[in-house]
Parts: structure tokens; C-alpha cells; sequence
């Protein structure tokens, strides 16, 4: 399927896990592909490698998406080499476990700043391009911990129910103006977070495994080609809760 060709699509957090899925799914769409990496240059131009070596077309551009100087020169370089984005994943983001007795000032702040801040600074960047084509897709990746107690801490469910907030919020702006924003909310997907403390095992999960990075992109890929859904979460948890 080559549904996506001619659009350009930008993966925060595209280096590893979830976001590289996300980012080669895009790219099998035939959508050209920034990937968006902050520390793990290696990674993400494996990633980027990996799309070319399938006949895609795709970039590495490093960016720290909290901080604004950072998302301009990142959006400006996205559009000087490969153009107007048409479809953003807002999927960057940290899991700093904390208990709440050990929870600090500093370690709040900065999982906002990371893991919804950069949500909006994103989402502002792209909005007027996609406003001019009158066509967008924005995905954003919150998390079951946005509904459910979770195991990271208090500062983390905060950050992804912001993030669907901010979904819904932009949806109902938007509508009428050819965009629609949606997010995905997995819960223990097998990814760096999970194998490292976050659960051990699958034991508490109906289905008796965790998720997959790909099965993640997949429900994207599902949010990207369906233009009547908008404002929505759709939550991926192997039947651990329903939303």
C-alpha cells in the first residue's frame, strides 16, 4: 500500500522502540520520514538506513522537542530537505520511576517538559503547513498510565493524560480544517522502559504477553488513514483495561 505517497512525516522519538516501528510503517506507506532522535544519533540513522534500504526516503535531525529553539531549527530543516510536514507523531518521551517519597520538584518538571511540552511545541510548529494543504494527521503516544495508576509514578500519569487532554483539545480546533489528531495509549509494550524495570514478566496481562513496538505502529498507521476519527484514544493493553 502506497497511500502515503508525496506526504512527509516526522517521528519524535523515531530512534528506537515504538517511534522506529512507527517511522519505517510511515515509510512503507511511502511517506518520506524525519526521524527525530535527541542523544542516540547511531540509532537513528539506523533507522533512516533501514528505510532507505527498503527504497524509502528518510532523515535524522537531531532535536531536544522541549525546548523551542530546538523544534524551529528541527521543522526547518525537516522542510528544507524533504518538505511540509503532513503527519506528526508526537511519540518522544521519558519513564523516570519514582516512588512518591522520592519524587522531586525536578524530576516532575522535566517529565512534563519531555513528555507534553514537547507535545505542544511540535504540534504548533506543523499546524500551519497542514493548514494550508488542509490536510493533516497528528498521532500523539500517551499511555495506559494516562487512566491507570501505572508503575512509573504520579509525574508520568500526569504528563500522558495532559497529552490526551491536549489530543482532544487540538481535534476540536482542528476539525473542520482537514486535521484530525488522535492518540495511542499502549501499556507494557516491550520496549527499552519495560525490559528495565517497569515488568518483569507478562503475568497480569490477559492476552499473556507483552505488546510489540509493531502492533503500536500498526493502530497509528489505522489513526493516519482514517479521516473520521478524531479526538480519540485508542488504548493497546492485551486486555488489561478498556477505555
Amino acid at each position: 500500500m502506497n497511500d502515503l505517497a508525496g506526504r512527509i512525516a516526522l517521528v519524535t522519538g523515531g530512534s528506537r522502540g515504538i517511534g522506529a516501528a512507527v517511522a519505517v510503517s510511515l515509510a512503507e506507506a511511502g511517506a518520506a520520514v524525519a526521524v527525530n532522535y535527541r542523544e542516540k544519533k547511531a540509532e537513528a540513522e539506523a533507522v533512516a538506513k533501514a528505510i532507505r534500504d527498503r527504497g524509502g526516503k528518510a532523515m535524522v535531525v537531531q532535536a531536544d522537542v522541549s525546548r523551542t529553539p530546538d523544534v524551529a531549527r528541527m521543522i526547518a530543516a525537516v522542510e528544507d530537505e524533504l518538505g511540509s510536514v503532513d503527519v506528526l507523531v508526537n511519540n518522544a518521551g521519558i519513564g523516570i520511576i519514582r516512588g512518591i517519597d522520592d519524587l522531586t520538584e525536578e524530576d516532575f518538571d522535566v517529565t512534563i517538559a519531555v513528555n507534553l511540552k514537547s507535545a505542544f511545541l511540535c504540534t504548533q510548529a506543523v499546524i500551519p503547513g497542514m493548514r494550508a494543504r488542509t490536510w493533516g494527521r497528528i498521532i500523539n503516544i500517551s499511555s495506559g498510565a494516562a487512566r491507570g495508576g501505572g508503575g512509573i509514578g504520579p509525574h508520568y500519569n500526569a504528563s500522558k493524560a495532559g497529552m490526551e487532554g491536549l489530543t482532544r483539545g487540538y481535534a476540536a480546533r482542528l476539525v473542520k480544517e482537514g486535521i484530525t489528531v488522535n492518540a495511542v495509549a499502549p501499556s507494557l509494550i516491550e520496549t527499552d522502559m519495560v525490559k528495565q524495570g517497569l515488568a518483569s514478566s507478562p503475568a497480569r496481562i490477559p492476552l499473556g504477553r507483552f505488546g510489540t513496538s509493531e502492533e503500536c505502529a500498526q493502530v497509528v498507521m489505522m489513526l493516519v488513514r482514517t479521516e473520521y476519527m478524531t479526538g480519540q484514544t485508542v488504548a493497546l493493553s492485551g486486555g488489561m483495561s478498556f477505555l
